[in-house]
């Protein structure tokens, strides 16, 4: 079955919010093998909300609608489902005992406006919302002689997400007989293009599981998805999809994990084999500490990190040698190799990472260019340093320094 996610609110058109809600609908159809093939975002306008919803019901078997389930008279989704399914609207007395109750936990007085909140479409399947007071609901009818499915969700995420998971798909589910299950192959060292061009062959062959690849900063993520009658049989279909582009890629430089984070590919391996970190960063500005510190569990293994952004904090916080910096330059391997050094033996780890660079957009020469960074791993008394020639706007270059780190701190324990 195709489904559309029609999302409704002004707020989502202007950027005042960013549209979660159609992010988390599509993976979690995309679970359960419900194709998405469009996704509509429209403001509080009734004229326009009415034509969306006449051409989502013209090209999909499910329209799935988050928002316009309010109290005012601009929340019109309800009135329109029904108008589309040729029924009435119903008093359901079940909704008024829940609005009812929901303001009596805020202590408030039942507004009369929120009695729109107590009418759905004739025949729905009225869902209970407990974490606002607008209930949701399933409707299932025909339209123009074809079988048709509307779903209306509230808007805000907390509301949205339990109705979504608890009640929604578990209803959705006897429309599908397969699951869809996908795996993320992460590549390090390789740009895109290129990338995509080492495995053009498999690609362009693919049928089931299919590769879809796509660019983040340092790193290139590729998916690999099956669609088969259990995830069992999906891991199955993977693993030799999988194998074949490790092997081209190269161990070194590609690794399989479920969320395409390199820090949770580090924090798993430090936290296995007990290693601890300190982090020392420059140009980096704490991004590597916060990406580690998002990891459960990771105080584990994280000891202490440092963002030692001027010359005088690598020297007193860092111990960095003041003729380093002045022989070689903050942004230079003999830095990056001493901070990484002070990092751990200040903070007593096995591990000190380090990152310095020039973020720009100013500060660049000719021999040190915009975007230079220099990343450092100090483990077992040796030290392995990468350097890095970003182009791009600042937090780029930054994001692309955090990650080429994590990713060395995770090689360096592998080997």
């Amino acid at each position: 079955m195709e489904c559309e996610i029609l999302c409704i609110g002004t707020e989502l058109l202007h950027g005042d919010i960013v549209n979660t809600n159609a992010q988390y609908i599509s993976k979690k159809l995309a679970e359960i093998a419900i194709d998405v093939h469009y996704q509509t975002v429209v403001g509080d306008n009734p004229k326009r909300i009415k034509n969306c919803f006449g051409v989502a019901f013209q090209r999909a078997d499910i329209v799935i609608c988050t928002g316009g389930l309010g109290p005012t008279q601009d929340d019109i989704t309800k009135d329109v489902l029904a108008e589309y399914f040729g029924v009435k609207m119903v008093y359901d007395e079940g909704s008024y005992q829940h609005v009812k109750n929901m303001y009596s936990r805020f202590r408030k007085d039942f507004p009369k406006n929120n009695m729109r909140q107590t009418y759905f479409p004739e025949g729905s399947i009225i869902l209970n919302n407990p974490n606002g007071t607008a209930n949701a609901c399933i409707m299932k009818g025909e339209i123009d002689g074809k079988s048709k499915i509307g779903v209306l969700l509230p808007g805000p995420p907390k509301e949205m997400e339990p109705l979504m998971d608890n009640e929604v798909i578990p209803y959705l589910k006897q429309f599908s007989d397969d699951v869809v299950y996908g795996e993320k192959l992460i590549v390090m060292n390789i740009g895109e293009s290129a990338a995509e061009e080492m495995i053009l062959d498999i690609i362009e062959k693919q049928t089931n599981p299919t590769i879809a690849p796509y660019a983040s900063a340092g790193k290139v993520i590729f998916r690999i998805t099956a669609k088969a009658e259990s995830k069992e049989k999906c891991i199955e279909m993977i693993k030799p999809v999988k194998e074949e582009l490790i092997q081209r890629f190269g161990k070194d430089n590609a690794y399989v994990t479920e969320t395409g984070k390199v820090e949770d590919r580090a924090a798993r391996l430090l936290m296995e084999k007990n290693i601890t970190i300190a982090v020392a960063e420059s140009c980096s500005g704490g991004l590597i500490s916060s990406r580690l510190i998002s990891y459960p569990g990771i105080s584990k293994v994280f000891k202490e990190g440092f963002v030692a952004y001027s010359n005088e904090a690598k020297i007193h916080t860092l111990k960095v040698k003041k003729e380093t910096l002045e022989k070689y330059g903050a942004v230079s391997e003999e830095t990056a190799r001493e901070m990484a050094y002070g990092a751990a033996k200040i903070a007593g780890t096995d591990i000190g990472m380090s990152t310095t660079g020039i973020a720009g957009p100013d500060g660049g020469t000719e021999e040190k260019p915009v975007g230079l960074v220099y990343v450092c791993v100090y483990y077992n008394g040796d030290y392995k340093v990468k350097k890095l020639q970003s182009t791009g706007a600042r937090d780029t270059i930054r994001e692309r320094a955090a990650t080429s780190a994590l990713d060395l701190v995770r090689s360096c324990i592998e080997k």
